[in-house]
């Protein structure tokens, strides 16, 4: 569901003379002078409107409340106890901060995802000190959203702390480092530095590999940005083989996904109404195969088997994220293509899932 725009009521004009002397309240965006007050908690100020909302769609309508005892002194916040219960609070406020900022950044909402970001890295500081590697999830999450917007000096900025950081810290695990070099291998390619890109998609895939496995999702990401970089390369061969990775390894995933679903749904039959896969994680998805599906289209030495695969692999997800036309429209690309080929591995299980949305009765996904 879309964030809803803050009522304008539930912000009031800051009174100087209202506030202790010596004290500023600073704007939680930008941290400039602030002039407003969120109504709700009364512990959240912005230096104009324009930000406020900023703030309540990116991240402050999910936190708002939170934010009360962590912004408000008393005296047990004073006592060991009591600082102890904010530094949790805070944690359950970093990992909030983290899961809404990727959400967005997913979907590619960009400028939404900086608000929730900037709150993730500011009370991952409080949280652990400056420069610890605890702060290079925030500081990858800043650097992604800033990356989106084409502000890639302050996404250098950004990976270089993340740098120092991990530098810093020979212990971090292979999951930190393999974010970090999928981040900068993104960097180098928007600048044009295709070979260290390469290098950082293959260090990239190195540290997810021994994570997740080589056959996991995750891992065959980098397999596909690393295909885009060939691409640019003018190296399509190449390219084209990283995208039959990134291929097979969904196909895979998408059909033991489906087939548990399908089990599930005879179990429970109300889960036909759920959808079987997140809205976030299924726009990155779709958009990643996609891109394969038209580059083996536009193939002048088209690859039916590849076209068969790469479109039953979008029709099961988009059956799994209950969108009838799309997942009828990629199912009758995938059964097209399949069928110029003779006794077709894939053909009967195309087959089946066309008769499947159009016996199962899904909501449109909007």
């Amino acid at each position: 569901m879309e964030a809803e725009p803050q009522d304008v009521r539930t912000t009031s004009t800051i009174i100087p003379l209202a506030l202790p002397k010596g004290t500023e309240k600073l704007c939680e965006l930008c941290q400039r002078r602030a002039h407003l007050q969120c109504n709700w908690c009364r512990v959240t100020f912005y230096c104009d409107a324009e930000h406020q909302q900023a703030d309540w769609i990116g991240i402050h309508q999910r936190i708002c409340q939170l934010l009360v005892p962590i912004r408000t002194p008393t005296l047990f916040s004073l006592q060991r106890a009591g600082r102890i219960e904010i530094q949790l609070k805070k944690a359950e406020l970093i990992e909030i901060c983290r899961l809404v900022a990727e959400s967005k950044l997913s979907e590619g909402k960009h400028q939404e995802a900086m608000p929730a970001a900037q709150f993730c890295l500011r009370c991952s500081i409080d949280v652990h000190g400056p420069s610890t590697v605890q702060l290079v999830p925030a500081y990858l999450l800043l650097a992604d959203a800033n990356m989106g917007m084409g502000n890639l000096a302050l996404v250098a900025e950004l990976l270089s702390q993340a740098e120092w950081a991990v530098l810093k810290s020979p212990e971090c695990g292979h999951a930190v480092h393999h974010k970090l070099h999928r981040s900068l291998g993104r960097l180098h390619t928007a600048t044009g530095n295709l070979e260290e890109a390469l290098l950082n998609f293959a260090n990239d895939i190195y540290f997810a590999s021994e994570e997740y496995g080589l056959e996991s999702t995750l891992t065959c990401r980098g397999y596909f940005l690393m295909a885009e970089v060939f691409a640019k390369q003018g190296k399509m061969p190449v390219a084209r083989s990283l995208y039959s990775e990134v291929a097979q390894t969904w196909h895979s995933h998408l059909d033991k996904v489906l087939k548990t679903h399908i089990k599930n749904v005879q179990k429970n039959p109300n889960l036909l109404l759920e959808p079987s896969i997140d809205k976030a994680h299924l726009v990155e998805v779709d958009g990643m195969l996609r891109t394969i599906l038209e580059i083996e289209q536009n193939n002048s030495r088209k690859d039916s088997a590849q076209i068969a695969l790469v479109a039953h692999c979008l029709a099961m997800l988009w059956f799994l994220g209950r969108d009838d036309l799309q997942a009828l429209g990629f199912g009758s690309t995938a059964l097209q293509a399949s069928q110029l080929i003779p006794n077709h591995d894939l053909t009967e299980s195309i087959q089946t899932l066309l008769q499947l949305v159009q016996t199962e009765p899904h909501p449109r996904c909007d």
